[in-house]
């Protein structure tokens, strides 16, 4: 055990919106063990989403700072080490899972060697998989060049390629390191105070390997650990595919070579990440290209074809179609049948045959109401609009099933169709995390439990029986009770239970949300218990679309409305302001403050809401209006309002 002193550790937190995940984090934190005094300083950039509230009423031995802007990661973790009694200190990301003894551990190396001035540990996403940049080299001209080329990813135990990430390094072994992962970074007070803190000149990446690149400058050493082991969800969900990603972590490296490096290697340095930038940004949108845009287009150019090829047996039998329906009648067939399915949630994940029954039908019935009002000489056959409905439906199915085979896509059709849970939890906490898990999930095939040590009527896991011994391919998510397991044993459980498919989430004591990540693309997902009708894709879609609509209306009859209008240019203004989605004609109830709501959806500003006529109540009952006008949502609601202040379109 650490021995006790006047404070020994303290831990910075910068935080940005992300309330639940800095929740989970802080639990993690006050659950360590073998040490005792230790403060925790959170550093929040102007939150909206009630993560300041959060910590005054469930953490408050926590130093908080609240800024009136978001300063960036830099400026905010000095405003906290500035602060900092502790000897040590260490800079923790809120997405983040600590095991009890990971600051402990961290401080023993400390205290093991002097010249130990910063220290990382070992990193999983959220699916337990190594992250590589839990260790990395210094980006040297020539790392440089081999990282923005791909010769790192392409040769990774090359001593001379993988020494961006050290990948010829065993993540499971101790190492001396060049640069340490800002996720978790660990470092002696009396070093900072030698060479300074972060350099601000960063705002987002690039300050971590400024930070170690100086540790070692001024004669100490950076060590990796291997023996601990935290989460880091943002580690895998930041979208290092994207163009925005590529542009601001190669300026930082710009600004790093610039900062250290001779002119001469800067500038060589900077025309390779300029190049580079230009390589990794037109590979990013390839990319986006061939997994978006490409399976889209190829999907659809069969549909579409298909319903060409369904004449064939008409041609067959010599009858004619008429030219205009090759023109524009099987084209505008299939815009109905599509655009049905869209604004039904067909294609929203997850996939449901209810919701293409649906469409389908509608979309056929909109189809034949046209044709029965088209000319005769255009009627060319009611039985080619049923083939070309059944055709079109069946390709979706065919496509949904193709897209869940072989690309695993949410939005894909599993036959089966229901997720399979395991919460391993004790008897109480199966219970609540169950109950979320019915009200959140829709499709559930079964929910079963476990528990390390003790066995109850739901568990899968008998008095005989270990853990060891389930088949973990019987379930698509496990769900691990916080309650129940300790940070260190949930992450032994996750880097054990090899199945890619598997997802993993953790359920944390007496809170209503549990925290996971299911994609390499996403940020960390999170469940909530949540009744909003208005959070489904399809309402959102639908909203835009009524949006889109109304706004198009008034520009077409602008010369007749405008003398109902007193603001003619403000309802111009509104009416493109709405069409780039940057506001909507109805919209939540504004409140005094910043904070929003996260239960709720992220809506642009309304012109319009449900109580237009009185915004003057209190916040209180602003939530209460706002909860139920998004429980309650439908299309017909804002026509309801929207009609009824047609007149107050023209608002500010």
């Amino acid at each position: 055990m650490i021995p006790s002193s006047d404070i020994s550790l303290t831990v910075v937190i910068v935080n940005y919106n992300v309330a639940y995940f800095l929740e989970q984090c802080l639990n993690s934190v006050y659950q360590s063990r073998g040490i005792e005094n230790y403060e925790v300083i959170v550093v929040d950039n102007r939150s909206s989403d009630g993560s300041t509230a959060m910590m005054k009423s469930k953490f408050p031995q926590v130093r908080l700072i609240e800024n009136r802007e978001n300063l960036g990661f830099s400026k905010a973790n000095n405003q906290g080490i500035s602060l900092a009694k502790g000897e040590f200190i260490v800079l923790l990301n809120p997405d983040t899972v600590v095991e009890e003894h990971t600051f402990e551990k961290t401080i023993e190396a400390f205290q093991s060697d002097d010249k130990i001035g910063g220290i990382g540990v070992r990193m999983v996403d959220g699916k337990g998989r190594f992250l590589p940049e839990s260790k990395r080299g210094l980006p040297t001209p020539w790392v440089a060049f081999y990282k923005v080329f791909g010769l790192a990813a392409l040769f990774p135990r090359s001593r001379r390629f993988g020494k961006y990430h050290l990948s010829y390094l065993s993540p499971n072994e101790n190492h001396d390191v060049d640069v340490l992962s800002g996720a978790y970074m660990g470092l002696r007070k009396t070093v900072l105070s030698q060479i300074g803190l972060l350099d601000e000149t960063f705002f987002m990446y690039g300050e971590d390997i400024d930070l170690s690149y100086r540790i070692q400058k001024a004669g100490y050493k950076n060590r990796y650990l291997s023996e601990t082991t935290i989460i880091h969800y943002k580690g895998e969900s930041t979208k290092k595919s994207s163009v925005n990603y590529v542009l601001v972590f190669y300026k930082a490296m710009i600004i790093f070579a610039k900062k250290h490096f001779s002119q001469n290697h800067a500038f060589f340095v900077s025309f390779l990440i300029y190049l580079g930038i230009l390589v990794r940004a037109s590979a990013a949108l390839l990319r986006r290209l061939l997994v978006y845009v490409l399976p889209k287009l190829i999907s659809n150019s069969i549909s579409i074809m298909g319903l060409y090829a369904l004449t064939y047996p008409w041609q067959v039998q010599n009858i004619d179609f008429p030219e205009s329906a090759f023109y524009w009648m099987i084209p505008m067939y299939w815009i109905i049948f599509a655009s049905s399915n869209l604004f039904g949630g067909t294609y929203d994940a997850p996939f449901k045959p209810k919701k293409l029954l649906k469409s389908t039908l509608f979309s056929t019935a909109i189809v034949l109401i046209i044709y029965a009002l088209l000319p005769k000489t255009l009627q060319f056959s009611r039985l080619y609009i049923l083939f070309a409905a059944l055709w079109f439906a069946l390709w979706i199915i065919i496509d949904r099933f193709g897209r869940y085979l072989f690309l695993r896509e949410a939005s894909g059709w599993n036959p089966r169709g229901k997720t399979r849970f395991l919460i391993i939890a004790d008897a109480l906490e199966f219970s609540r995390i169950k109950s979320m898990i019915l009200q959140q999930w829709n499709e559930v095939e079964y929910v079963h439990g476990a528990h390390l040590t003790n066995s109850y009527m739901e568990s899968k896991v008998s008095e005989h029986q270990t853990l060891e011994q389930l088949d973990m391919e019987l379930y698509d998510e496990i769900i691990f009770s916080a309650k129940d397991m300790s940070a260190g044993s949930i992450i032994h459980w996750m880097t054990r239970i090899n199945i890619t498919r598997l997802d993993f989430k953790i359920a944390q004591p007496e809170t209503d949300f549990i925290i996971g990540s299911n994609s390499i693309e996403k940020p960390g997902e999170y469940y909530k218990i949540n009744i909003n009708k208005l959070n489904r894709p399809e309402h959102l879609r639908s909203k835009r679309f009524l949006d889109v609509l109304i706004s198009v209306f008034i520009l077409l009859f602008f010369p007749l409305l405008f003398i109902f209008f007193r603001h003619k240019k403000r309802l111009l203004k509104n009416c493109f302001d709405v069409l780039r989605s940057r506001k909507t004609w109805v919209g939540f109830i504004p409140k005094t403050g910043d904070y929003i709501d996260p239960l709720l959806p992220q809506l642009k500003a309304g012109i319009l809401h449900p109580n237009f006529e009185n915004a003057g109540d209190s916040n209180e009952l602003k939530d209460k209006l706002n909860l139920i006008y998004a429980r309650d949502y439908s299309v017909v609601q804002d026509m309801q309002i929207i009609f009824k202040a047609f007149f107050s379109l023209d608002r500010a």
